[in-house]
């Protein structure tokens, strides 16, 4: 009897269910977007109704495409989640409402709350204990900025009505009953995202929760990143084990099978995230980057990895058709962008609600240099893939120098990767290979290969091997090292007139 596991990929501007087999072959999948609200200049916002509706029917759309295929949903064995990291939800415990709409990752609002944290205790003052430098990025900041700032959530905190989670959380909360039962759980990577975990005991942490001044009560479960946690009550999956849950870049690396010390993979979806596998032991950055937990699989020791993240990839390319009108489709910059040679000196710093890694500069904003009366739409359009493509050449320097082993070739995924100019873009950037494999779902994957093996569908990771391995695409550089390196200085320049803005 063929096996299937399906996916849950909740991403910061769509929701999709996809369906594997146990060769890892997308079987079927459904997509929806959902609404972006922005109340003030640099706050980012969902309503948490949206993100479960949205799911809710991917799940229905892509079972009936399953289905009509002659399959039977209980030919699927288990699911697995994963989802947008840092993203804030608050709900009542009670009512299982929200107490008020959701930060998004890349909110900005909470600007000064870190300066005034940083001021008094510097931007590293937790990063032995958490991994993670005092940024507007992590949960713990919104969530202590809503505390401060929405008397309901304040109230319900004080009088312990209300529980928080990651989207994660809040998904899982609900597919398995909600209020009548709904486990209230996360797992190791997404934990390790709110500055609230001890990155080496995989446990809250009682001077984490004292400094940002949050109670323990009101936290998830932390778990393995693939287990059998419960059963889903509700849409058309009801009876099927929830069996995995990573955040979306960690789930990434395990699609990539980045399951060895050294191997790196970079996934360009809204934002472009990089992770460098450091094996069984949590690696302190020196240079900018993030400790994070990589996976956790069972009773298996935990993989750590640096990251390194980019707030600004593919929301570029829809800034530039919504906000520009220089295109109608995302597609179409990758022919803009074809039809130059070069971006006739202008570089685009995407820095619309500062620069994440390795900078860690929330002052800093967006910014088109170099511009000419020789410019024209198509050198924008190529500015603004290079953009993600500089960034992620900082990246990759930082984890050059925290490892002390160069790195030879990069495993890539997401939308932005369909691009073959943007690839190419990037190897040249590099000056290594970039490595694409033909199917680019990896995100979704590893949360079904987490869910797979919590179920006994793989039992090691060396039955992986042939899955999404046959027809990558390879990148190289085809411009000289020198070029390469006089590119990058001037795009050092263009990140220097994008700071001290905010």
């Amino acid at each position: 009897m063929p096996t299937f596991i399906g996916s849950i990929d909740q991403g910061t501007t769509s929701s999709r269910f996809l369906i594997f087999d146990s060769k890892g072959a997308l079987i079927d999948y459904h997509q929806v977007e959902f609404a972006q609200y922005y109340p003030n200049p640099g706050w980012i916002e969902h309503d948490p109704i949206d993100i479960l509706e949205s799911v809710y029917e991917c799940i229905e759309k892509g079972l009936k495409k399953f289905i009509d295929k002659g399959y039977s949903v209980t030919d699927i064995k288990a699911i697995g989640v994963t989802n947008q990291r840092e993203t804030t939800i608050v709900w009542d415990k009670f009512t299982g409402k929200h107490l008020c709409n959701a930060i998004v990752w890349c909110d900005a609002r909470t600007h000064h709350l870190v300066h005034d944290l940083n001021s008094k205790h510097g931007t590293n003052a937790l990063k032995e204990l958490c991994g993670l430098p005092i940024s507007t990025y992590f949960s713990a900041v919104k969530l202590k900025w809503l505390l401060e700032n929405v008397s309901t959530v304040k109230e319900a905190h004080e009088k312990e009505t209300m529980i928080f989670g990651n989207v994660d959380t809040w998904l899982i909360y609900n597919l398995t009953g909600g209020i009548d039962g709904g486990l209230h759980i996360t797992d190791v990577t997404n934990a390790s995202r709110t500055m609230l975990m001890d990155i080496k005991k995989l446990e809250w942490s009682d001077e984490l929760l004292k400094f940002f001044g949050i109670k323990k009560c009101i936290l998830p479960k932390i778990c393995s990143s693939s287990e059998v946690y419960g059963n889903i009550k509700i849409t058309s999956l009801a009876g099927i084990p929830i069996a995995g849950d990573l955040g979306d870049q960690h789930s990434a690396m395990v699609g990539q099978k980045c399951f060895n010390r050294g191997e790196v993979k970079n996934t360009y979806g809204t934002g472009c995230f990089m992770l460098f596998n450091t094996g069984a032991d949590p690696v302190i950055s020196k240079s900018g980057l993030l400790t994070t937990v990589g996976y956790k699989f069972g009773n298996e020791e935990p993989v750590y990895a640096l990251e390194g993240s980019i707030a600004v990839a593919g929301s570029a390319i829809k800034w530039v058709r919504d906000n520009l009108g220089i295109i109608n489709e995302t597609n179409e910059i990758n022919n803009l962008a074809a039809s130059v040679n070069d971006t006739g000196g202008v570089y685009f710093v995407t820095a619309f609600s500062g620069l994440f890694a390795p900078y860690w500069r929330d002052d800093a904003r967006g910014c088109i240099v170099g511009i000419t009366q020789y410019t024209n739409k198509s050198h924008i359009a190529r500015a603004t893939l290079e953009a993600a493509c500089f960034q992620t050449r900082a990246i990759l320097d930082a984890m050059n120098t925290d490892s002390g082993h160069p790195i030879t070739s990069l495993k890539v995924d997401g939308g932005m990767t369909n691009s073959d100019i943007c690839m190419q873009i990037q190897s040249d950037i590099l000056g290594i290979d970039v490595d694409r494999p033909s199917m680019k779902e990896t995100t979704a994957l590893g949360a079904a290969i987490a869910a797979g093996f919590a179920v006994g569908v793989w039992k090691s990771f060396s039955e992986l091997d042939e899955v999404n391995s046959k027809d990558r695409t390879i990148f190289s550089p085809k411009v000289s090292k020198e070029e390469s390196e006089q590119k990058y200085k001037t795009w050092q320049k263009a990140i220097e007139r994008s700071l001290d803005w905010a």
